[in-house]
């Protein structure tokens, strides 16, 4: 009798603890509303100055913004505000770079890399926002966005988080990278507007900053620079 009852106690536990194990085993799905987009373009300059030359590659955006869909009313158009961060990259293919200080007329101006650190290989100019882009997008199945043929407009508004120049030199054998944060005469806001047009979550883009590169007066030349990016956006349903 107490061996009967021992098995049938032994039996029980067993089976309370594999279900406890499958239980506690089981992922819990967190559903969070909207979607992640990120965006991988090319950047490139209207009204550049005179040095200011940018390779394809190595002049990249990559933005990762939080988007959340609101349809209007029972139509195929959606208002989708967003927040996140835009990391802008420009390569300068000729090794200038910017100078570490203002002039005397108040700019920054681009002067050879290798007049600061001999032995130069890259030079690039880095900028880091913090965006709200707002979109109104149209979806011509919004029962199924995966599949849907979608195409968007919007704006962008963004702030300037942090901005350096980063160069890479040769010294005595030894590859070294310096990087000299400070915004160098950069605006501290920017703004524009894009477009994107694709299917499902794929989409290739297109964004224009209406506002200069630089601040009024302090870039280089006191140029009046404005960028646009273009390439492909993907979007996590």
């Amino acid at each position: 009798m107490i061996r009967s009852v021992a098995v049938f106690f032994l039996l029980v536990g067993v089976s309370f603890a594999a279900f406890s194990q499958e239980a506690a085993e089981k992922p819990t799905k967190v559903n969070i509303p909207g979607s992640f987009l990120v965006d991988i373009g090319v950047n490139n300059g209207l009204n550049a100055p005179a040095n200011f030359k940018t390779g394809f590659w190595g002049s990249r955006t990559l933005n990762v913004y939080y988007q959340y869909p609101m349809r209007l009313w029972k139509t195929k158009f959606s208002l989708v505000p967003g927040a996140g961060f835009g990391m802008d990259r420009y390569k300068l293919t000729n090794n200038f770079t910017l100078s570490p200080g203002p002039g005397t007329d108040g700019a920054y101006a681009l002067v050879g890399a290798s007049t600061l650190y001999p032995g130069t290989k890259k030079s690039m100019i880095v900028a880091n926002y913090f965006d709200v882009p707002v979109e109104i997008r149209f979806d011509s199945n919004p029962s199924d966005v995966s599949r849907s043929f979608n195409v968007a407009a919007g704006v962008r508004g963004g702030v300037l988080l942090d901005a350096f120049t980063k160069i890479k030199y040769k010294e005595d054998g030894e590859v070294k990278i310096v990087k000299d944060k400070q915004n160098h005469g950069l605006n501290d806001i920017r703004y524009g507007f894009y477009t994107r047009i694709g299917i499902g979550g794929f989409n290739l883009f297109l964004q224009y900053n209406t506002s200069q590169l630089f601040k009024t007066g302090k870039g280089p030349e006191k140029t009046n620079m404005n960028t646009f990016t273009t390439g492909i956006s993907i979007n996590g349903f």
